[in-house]
């Protein structure tokens, strides 16, 4: 028991649960004023504990495919050896629970949305239904879990009116993580092949898969600009195009090391879309003039593009370490 929080730390990949929290805020930044309480801590804890429970189950479903995947990942403590199955199913168990006890502060529509981010992580990654071996249901399974979910719990946690999650921001936002997600099956290629996980990479190609994340990177850029305020649609533009630049240079990449450096750095300016975007929203909501507002998104802009400008040059200093 006492290997259980250290466990609950690992599987808590904290470059997925940064961004889901980032979705979080940008659904409660959305309702108004973003002023912290105990409602947040308690959607948190429950975002983080639902994920947790996810990727215990996952791990436990995908064993053999991690362990040509993921030989050598701390992240993944069941093929590394240093957790047991039994000791990855007590974890998905208690934070299963963890995850309903931390949402009932929440009221009825917390539970109800995390008892349907458990559900849909059962179905991702348990037989008979398991989503992640369907082309199509593993991302739209994975925008409701990551995007969806926790975008709505953001509202819940502001005390907002829940309707409001069927919004063009929303949608956008789920086109932008579809764009994102369909590039994760890069780095499984291996096990996906060896095992017979249909995926769209394996089935049509790197062509289709890089072209089919552009036309949902396009898509969710237009909705955005409609959901936005003109000001905010003009600053993450540049955002839009650098990610556009690294599926090209993931189109072209001639070697695995070169699609991650590619891939990652395209995340990386998604995190800054993501960033940009509430810090506007964060600001605007605390009734300053829309002149602030743009200086200091402006300012997530310029920090961003100085550190993408600089691995750029430079790709063989990237550092690859996605978890997720």
């Amino acid at each position: 028991m006492t290997k259980l929080p250290w466990l609950y730390v690992v599987m808590l990949r904290y470059r997925v649960a940064a961004m889901v929290a980032l979705f979080m805020l940008l659904g409660a930044a959305r309702e108004g004023s973003l002023a912290l309480g105990a409602s947040y801590l308690f959607a948190a804890v429950a975002l983080s504990s639902s994920y947790v429970a996810a990727t215990a189950l996952n791990d436990l479903a995908d064993e053999e495919i991690d362990k040509v995947n993921h030989p050598r990942d701390a992240g993944r403590p069941l093929v590394e050896g240093t957790a047991t199955r039994r000791e990855l199913l007590v974890l998905h168990l208690l934070a299963f629970a963890a995850t309903v006890l931390a949402a009932l502060p929440l009221g009825r529509s917390g539970v109800l949305l995390v008892l349907g981010s458990l559900v849909v992580s059962q179905a991702y990654s348990a037989r008979p239904v398991r989503l992640s071996y369907r082309m199509a249901g593993a991302p739209l399974a994975l925008g409701i879990a990551y995007v969806i979910v926790p975008y709505s719990l953001g509202i819940v946690a502001a005390g907002g009116d829940l309707r409001h999650t069927r919004s063009m921001l929303t949608f956008a936002l789920f086109l932008l993580f579809a764009a994102r997600i369909v590039l994760k099956d890069f780095r499984d290629r291996a096990g996906d092949a060896r095992y017979g996980k249909p995926t769209i990479l394996l089935r049509f190609g790197k062509g289709p898969t890089c072209g089919l994340s552009l036309c949902a990177l396009v898509a969710g850029d237009a909705v955005l600009c409609v959901a936005l305020e003109p000001v905010l649609a003009l600053l993450v533009q540049p955002f839009v195009l650098a990610i556009a630049w690294m599926l090209r240079a993931l189109s072209c990449a001639e070697s695995g090391r070169d699609e991650q450096v590619a891939i990652g750095l395209g995340a990386r300016m998604g995190n800054g879309l993501l960033l940009t975007v509430l810090t506007w929203l964060v600001v605007a909501g605390s009734g300053a003039p829309t002149e602030r507002a743009t200086v200091l998104a402006g300012a997530v802009t310029v920090l961003f593009f100085l550190g993408f400008a600089s691995l750029a040059a430079r790709p063989q200093e990237a550092v690859i370490g996605y978890k997720g």
